[in-house]
């Protein structure tokens, strides 16, 4: 892919790298990758973030990228999450960073993430959240979100369908238990034409 996002989103990661910011990339951008693709305005970056890691980030990213500084603080006491703007681009390109609060989906995104190539540059390897965790995600946002984003429901209908017979259903299964998406998960599952043993 080229162009918006992945250069731009490969930008982004390098700077993470260098902070050694753990970090894995989902929502719409990992669901295009494992469903049917679509465009998105915005990207979804998880980061892990150590003490002292926030300040060496808005350090390193203002000049680059608008942070609102207040916002990221609030979000990183709260495990929340905050957006960022990369700058001098029309129209604007925007990052939500979303801090990890170790949470039992949050731990399986990075141990799941998946490495592909991000753009044809052969150097341009970057995480991505697992097609598993995209589902349980979009259940999730989906379930809180009052149930009525169209979006997010064909995205989870996307990821189901096109990686029908490669997904770990039996994870699936475990997390939406927790999550309490379970009647989603079934209904999704059933609508996609997907297994559900």
């Amino acid at each position: 892919m080229t162009g918006w996002p992945s250069e731009n989103l490969l930008s982004l990661i390098r700077r993470l790298d260098n902070l050694e910011i753990d970090w894995v990339v989902g929502g719409s951008y990992a669901s295009s990758i494992f469903g049917e693709s679509r465009t998105t305005q915005d990207v979804d970056v998880m980061i892990r973030l150590r003490p002292g890691q926030l300040d060496a980030l808005i350090e390193d990213f203002s000049g680059i990228y608008y942070v609102p500084v207040d916002s990221a603080r609030r979000a990183a006491a709260a495990c929340s999450s905050f957006s960022i703007i990369e700058l001098g681009t029309v129209p604007n390109r925007k990052f939500d960073l979303f801090i990890s609060a170790e949470r039992p989906l949050d731990l399986e995104d990075f141990e799941r993430r998946r490495l592909i190539r991000l753009t044809a540059d052969p150097d341009s390897w970057g995480y991505v959240s697992a097609p598993e965790v995209v589902v349980l995600r979009k259940l999730d946002w989906y379930r809180r979100g009052g149930g009525v984003s169209d979006q997010q429901w064909r995205d989870v209908l996307g990821v189901l369908k096109v990686q029908a017979g490669r997904l770990d259903l039996d994870f699936i299964r475990r997390m939406a238990k927790e999550l309490r998406v379970t009647d989603l998960l079934d209904r999704a599952l059933l609508q996609s034409g997907s297994s559900g043993g």
